[in-house]
């Protein structure tokens, strides 16, 4: 289009352009659209002539031809200050148009983009997700609404902040999801709770496998998987931070898994802190008090206080003489221990406790028990052949 806009009237800068976009080819408008971007941007226009310009690029955004809505896009994308309802409207039209603004553009704010993750596609909300230095609000309503691809995009960021509350409602939302599950995991930011969620969703990949269910029988199943979950959580605890116990012991207690079994096991394998932040949100007793009752470990002290959290008087003995054997490693000069499980069996068989009447509890410790035995047996074999 040849003409100066200068010296003409608003109407009439219009009306001439108008006129001169009905007939020209698509090139030529994609050109001109280009054009007039950057004089918006880079121009010293007066105030007419910035109105009449922002006008025109409003009615381009109904070109019936994507190339002249991307020449537009490709123009005012990385500028801040490009009109911000131009932006909007890119943002919204077709992928390989809206990838610019959403991507670039500084313009659109964290309420922009939620919005248009609420009303635009599955692609629009992989742009978004994709978007560099994405907020934590935005990256929220995306784990709120996203399909577990366009999550897995937000989780590949890394250029994105996400709060903890956001991962722990995808692992919600999307945990089954083999390729959020992974991504999940593989952050060293994920909460302990988080994690522990995740490992129930492995649980249950585990038990549904066609291929698990034939080797090992269904009716082995449950056990395995239950066995597995236990393993795989007591392993969470070891990585715990102070801070995080009390969250995390209140998901197990909510999802029913703080047993007797799943407490003995986190003692045996030296979880005591969990295992004092668990008695303490259990009891209802100060946790200062908790911790000075366990430390000092007087046998009907440590009893009458476990006894207050639910753990039968068949069953509290065999906790405190496992609390009482960690105190004893504890002071003692000896060699190290991270398993008190074969001193606990051994300790009992002395005591002649009626391990009968524990069933699962003692079932479980003496698994534990051989399991340490077998890691030693390892160490001392490899450790002949290093000599050797």
């Amino acid at each position: 289009m040849r003409c100066s806009l200068r010296g003409l009237g608003f109407s009439v800068i219009v009306a001439a352009f108008l006129r001169w976009v009905e007939t020209a080819k698509a090139g030529d408008r994609a050109r001109a659209a280009n054009a007039l971007a950057r004089a918006y941007l880079r121009s010293a226009m007066a105030p007419h002539e910035r109105k009449a310009a922002h006008v025109a690029m409003t009615y381009l955004l109904d070109d019936p031809s994507p190339h002249v809505r991307m020449a537009l896009a490709e123009a005012l994308a990385g500028s801040c200050d490009a009109p911000r309802a131009l932006m909007v409207s890119l943002a919204e039209d077709q992928p390989e148009i809206a990838a610019l603004p959403i991507l670039k553009s500084p313009v659109l704010t964290d309420s922009d983009l939620v919005d248009l993750a609420g009303r635009g596609s599955c692609a629009t909300r992989a742009l978004i997700a994709a978007r560099p230095g994405l907020s934590r609000g935005v990256a929220a309503a995306l784990a709120e609404i996203g399909d577990p691809e366009e999550v897995v995009v937000l989780l590949e960021n890394p250029n994105v902040s996400i709060a903890r509350l956001t991962l722990k409602r995808i692992a919600e939302r999307h945990g089954a999801h083999e390729s959020v599950r992974a991504l999940l995991l593989d952050r060293a930011d994920l909460p302990a709770a988080v994690r522990q969620l995740l490992v129930q969703f492995v649980a249950e990949a585990l038990s549904g496998s066609a291929f698990v269910r034939a080797a090992i029988g269904a009716r082995r199943i449950e056990r395995v998987t239950r066995e597995a979950g236990r393993a795989a959580t007591i392993a969470i605890l070891g990585t715990v931070s102070i801070d995080e116990l009390p969250v995390l012991v209140d998901q197990l207690r909510s999802e029913g898994r703080l047993t007797p079994a799943f407490l003995m096991h986190a003692l045996c394998l030296g979880r005591t802190d969990f295992f004092a932040s668990a008695v303490t949100i259990l009891s209802g007793v100060e946790e200062r008090r908790v911790r000075s009752i366990l430390a000092t470990a007087r046998y009907h002290a440590v009893r009458a206080l476990l006894e207050s959290v639910g753990l039968v008087r068949d069953i509290s003995p065999i906790f405190v003489e496992a609390i009482l054997l960690w105190r004893n490693a504890v002071q003692s000069a000896g060699e190290e221990t991270d398993n008190i499980a074969p001193l606990l069996v051994e300790r009992l068989q002395e005591a002649r406790y009626e391990i009968a009447v524990c069933g699962e509890l003692m079932d479980m410790v003496a698994k534990l028990a051989f399991a340490e035995e077998r890691r030693r047996a390892r160490d001392y074999a490899t450790g002949l052949a290093l000599v050797a």
